[in-house]
């Protein structure tokens, strides 16, 4: 039996790898702001799966409870031996049309949060030669599509070179890179997609098969992890195309970041 820790583990994504570690019957320390939404998720997996899960209700914008997290992270006491940093959200206007202090948010969540809570980990899980890291990035990664994007490329290249720098030391680093993903993340950042459309069914991924896909890419030592054959074909396009093209592509969906 181990212990995950999951940041934004109240719905979608988080949520997802909660329920999937527990039905394997790992314990689970559930990390998000909403300390009801927490709690309803502990009764929930403890009444159904018989396991113990921690309710740490923090927010990752606020430095106090990032360091309390951390804290839980690099615990020698029954110790975190996977950590999944999945907390983050969209915006839905582009850059000028958004407050500064928006975009200094989602930083604080995005990368602020999954660099110190990385670190916390890694450091804890070397010393005891085992341990998981999951840094959930996206698809938007390998676009030039906003903020959403460039903070998603920071996630992916930091999970690259830290993988790279634990190599040998019992560690895994994997950045999953979901494409478009049925959750509530779009409709709790007021994202307009479709969803209708043949070309978009095609498209949208089922959270516990992406999941699903994650845990088995971490089982065979993947750095980058692609659930999806529409989404691998669509990231191996994207590593070789020339990056005027990418740019000019993205200008007509500036509003529009996915995950």
């Amino acid at each position: 039996m181990k212990t995950a820790l999951v940041t934004g583990a109240s719905a979608g994504i988080g949520r997802e790898f909660c329920e999937q570690f527990a039905a394997r019957g790992d314990n689970v320390v559930v990390v998000a702001r909403n300390a009801e939404r927490l709690e309803e998720l502990k009764a929930h997996l403890e009444g159904r799966y018989k396991v113990d899960v921690e309710v740490l209700a923090a927010d990752l914008t606020d430095a106090g409870d990032l360091q309390r997290v951390a804290e839980r992270v690099a615990q020698r006491e029954n110790p975190v031996e996977i950590l999944v940093n999945n907390a983050g959200f969209g915006v839905k206007t582009s850059f000028l049309d958004t407050p500064v202090e928006k975009e200094v948010e989602a930083l604080d969540v995005m990368v602020k949060a999954v660099v110190v809570l990385t670190h916390a980990a890694a450091g804890a899980m070397v010393a005891r030669g085992r341990g998981a890291i999951i840094n959930v990035s996206s698809v938007a990664s390998f676009l030039a599509s906003g903020t959403y994007s460039a903070a998603k490329s920071y996630v992916t290249v930091f999970s690259e070179s830290i993988a790279a720098q634990l190599h040998g030391s019992g560690v895994s680093v994997t950045a999953l890179c979901p494409g478009f993903t049925h959750t509530e993340f779009h409709e709790r950042g007021g994202i307009s997609v479709d969803k209708s459309s043949p070309l978009a069914k095609r498209l949208w991924l089922d959270a516990d098969r992406l999941v699903r896909d994650c845990l088995a890419d971490v089982e065979a030592g993947r750095v980058i992890s692609v659930p999806g054959r529409q989404y691998k074909a669509i990231t191996g396009v994207l590593r070789v195309v020339p990056r005027p093209l990418v740019r000019s592509h993205r200008l007509s969906n500036r509003h529009r970041p996915s995950k």
